[in-house]
Formats: structure tokens, C-alpha cells, sequence
């Protein structure tokens, strides 16, 4: 099989990750300025890599759920790549509800894999066990369940349908307004309101659904 082509974020290249591609023959590393990720492999699939000590950082000072919102958004297919032990965790200080919330909200309402590793090792080989598989699963050699939306408005409004008090019309007229997820989920009250059929309540329940809780 020839070798799988992987673009690394030129802010990676003192990371462990990126020493291992360069020297494995299954991969072909070129070094870039990626706008999202760490690692886009194979043209199809853009990681982005978390220690599990970012991952409760980057909870606590609200980064996660704006890279994932970024992510959801971007026409590659997002992964979030976990990687170490419980252990990690447990440094962190932070509580495993607030953990797991967060965690739920990536996964189940933005539709990001989230993938667990314990080692960079692992992290490389999972890169290339995806790459492997997509290349099966465009044979037709897997089965093909479920619907997912192509291109980015569809992605767009499948992202805000998730939002509480969003259907499809609503997501059309929030996206006409501000231009992107994003610029939605940074939008403050009043500036939601001036969309049609979105009234101080939902935009309320939006904020309180975007906005991170306060550390505990």
C-alpha cells in the first residue's frame, strides 16, 4: 500500500507525534500552517490531538467547545484524539462530571469522534488504522449506516439543529445574520434577538448552552 499522506502543523514538530510519522515508512509527513488541527491525514481526516491535561485546560478556560464548534464546521472529517491514562486525569483536579459533559456535548451534539490513546505510539497508529479503513470503506468493502449532512450549510445547520429551540428554519435565519457557527455562538443576547422567531427566551437558552459553567 503506498504511503498515507499527513499534514502536521508546523506548531507540532517538537511534539513526540511528529518525530514518530517521520519515521514510519506507512506515512508521508509534510509540515504545514494548519487553520484547525494537528494533523490532516489522508486529505480526509483532521485530528486534533489533546493530552488529557489540555483536554481539562482547555475545559476550564473555555477553549474546547470553540475548537469543536470550529471543527464540527470544517468540510474534513474532525477527530479528537485523547491521549493518556486516567492517572492524568486525576492531576488535574477537575471533577469527572464536568469532564464528561463536556464530553457528551462534543461527541453527541457536534458529531465529533472522540478516539482514546494511551501513548503517542498509539495516537500514530490510530492515524493510520483510519486512513487504512477509509480506504476500505470507499471499495464498498463496509457497510454504510446513517445519514450524515455533506457540505458545509448542511453541516452548519446540523450543527445549530442541536441547539435547544433550533429547527431547521431558525438555523437558516441564524446563519443568514451572522455568516457562521461561530459568530453565533459568540453572539450575545440582544444581537440574537434581532433574528426573526428568536425571542428572549430561546435566546437565553442558547446562551446558557454555549457559555462554559463556571469552575468549580
Amino acid at each position: 500500500m503506498e504511503s498515507i499522506s499527513v499534514q502536521a502543523d508546523d506548531r507540532e514538530t517538537q511534539g513526540p507525534v511528529v518525530s514518530l510519522l517521520r519515521q514510519s515508512p506507512d506515512f508521508h509527513l509534510t509540515i504545514t500552517r494548519l487553520k484547525l488541527g494537528d494533523y490532516l491525514v489522508d486529505s480526509r481526516f483532521l485530528f486534533e490531538r489533546k493530552s488529557l491535561v489540555d483536554l481539562a485546560a482547555a475545559i476550564n478556560d473555555g477553549r474546547l467547545f470553540h475548537q469543536a464548534l470550529r471543527l464540527a464546521a470544517t468540510t474534513f472529517r474532525p477527530v479528537i484524539v485523547l491521549e493518556g491514562t486516567s492517572r492524568d486525569l486525576e492531576r488535574s483536579g477537575m471533577r469527572w462530571e464536568r469532564i464528561q459533559g463536556a464530553l457528551v456535548t462534543v461527541s453527541l451534539f457536534l458529531g465529533i469522534p472522540l478516539l482514546r490513546t494511551r501513548a503517542p505510539e498509539a495516537t500514530v497508529r490510530t492515524m493510520l488504522f483510519a486512513a487504512r479503513q477509509a480506504h476500505t470503506y470507499a471499495t464498498g468493502a463496509l457497510p454504510r449506516h446513517g445519514w450524515r449532512p455533506s457540505g458545509k450549510f448542511a453541516r452548519q445547520l446540523y450543527i445549530l439543529q442541536g441547539l435547544p429551540s433550533i429547527g431547521p428554519e431558525r438555523a437558516r435565519r441564524l446563519l443568514a445574520r451572522f455568516g457562521s457557527v461561530e459568530a453565533i455562538v459568540n453572539a450575545q443576547s440582544k444581537d440574537l434577538r434581532s433574528v426573526e422567531g428568536i425571542g428572549k427566551q430561546i435566546a437565553d437558552k442558547l446562551r446558557w448552552s454555549v457559555e462554559e459553567p463556571p469552575c468549580q
